[in-house]
């Protein structure tokens, strides 16, 4: 079990919202001793709850994988927050690379429709708008962190929240 779980990342106490899952006790003292040992080994630094919470995306709303070859919309709004970011990671959590050197978007520089709303294009080619090129990445991952947020996963508000969506589109 031990080696499962610091091999695949298993955490305990994941809260799933869609595609988004995040786990809110790994930034707190109450953090499980298999996501302690994830973490250690990692090197990572998970965000304090006090901070704010990060959700994580490795499939679209039906539960496809994410595939850097395919072409996927991410669209709607965030949860409210002061500020979020939404970053491109591969499968071993790294940056994913490519020519324009673009990982992700934040908040404050995100283009909305008049409504409020957004699209992201993910996909390998250049699209109009906001575009996170993949570079042909066969799995990724979405972290969408979102700071000072009321959004609580402990509390009722959490399992209430509307996340972006995220819909696989066009795929060789």
């Amino acid at each position: 079990m031990t080696l499962f779980a610091l091999s695949h990342g298993t955490a305990f106490g994941a809260h799933t919202i869609g595609a988004w899952t995040a786990w809110p006790r790994t930034g707190t003292v109450d953090i499980d001793p298999y996501a302690r040992a994830v973490i250690a080994r990692s090197g990572e630094l998970p965000i304090g709850s006090g901070d704010g919470i990060a959700f994580l995306a490795k499939t679209d709303d039906a539960g496809r994988p994410l595939d850097g070859r395919c072409d996927v919309t991410l669209s709607g709004t965030t949860p409210q927050a002061r500020f979020w970011t939404i970053t491109l990671y591969d499968t071993e959590g790294r940056l994913v690379g490519n020519s324009l050197n673009r990982q992700g978007f934040t908040s404050q520089e995100i283009v909305r429709k008049a409504d409020g709303t957004f699209d992201i294009a993910i996909a390998p080619r250049a699209r109009a708008g906001n575009w996170l090129p993949t570079a042909g990445t066969e799995r990724y991952v979405l972290v969408l962190r979102l700071y000072d947020s009321p959004v609580s996963v402990a509390s009722r508000t959490g399992r209430e929240t509307i996340m972006p969506s995220l819909d696989l589109k066009a795929c060789p």
